[in-house]
């Protein structure tokens, strides 16, 4: 069997992804765009039983889903979802003192997800998770 066609493009498809996350969000630099998008990605990560956080990280491209499954505390407490403001503080948390991540953070990296993913493969997943999984993936 060849290799799938998501593992030989990750790299270009990782890059793109990083491109529209700046491009969103207005910030300059990769590792900006990287350090909002773990945060956001844990956020989310955070709040999902590990059964529908293994079907979402299935759906994201290889990169990302290295990056969303990362340092996974599996015995941390399942935290709910919360405001749109609440969660983008804890996204804006991730290593403080690097992090550029704007107020909009959540909504560009829907926006740069959305972008590099099979949008309607990853809106069927997304519709089986808790309601506001889908509210906080809104772009």
């Amino acid at each position: 069997m060849p290799m799938p066609f998501a593992y030989e493009s990750a790299s270009e498809d990782f890059e793109r992804f990083l491109a529209a996350a700046m491009e969103s969000s207005g910030l300059t630099t990769r590792n900006q765009a990287y350090t909002m998008a773990q945060g956001v990605l844990q956020v989310f990560r955070r709040r999902l039983p590990i059964r529908d956080a293994a079907r979402f990280a299935n759906v994201l491209p290889p990169v990302l889903r290295a990056i969303f499954v990362a340092d996974w505390d599996t015995d941390e407490p399942i935290r709910p979802f919360e405001s749109r403001e609440a969660m983008t503080r804890e996204a804006q948390s991730l290593r403080r003192e690097h992090n550029f991540a704007p107020d909009t953070a959540i909504r560009d990296v829907a926006f740069a997800l959305r972008a590099v993913a099979d949008v309607e493969v990853l809106d069927r997943v997304i519709a089986t998770l808790p309601p506001a999984a889908a509210d906080f993936w809104r772009a």
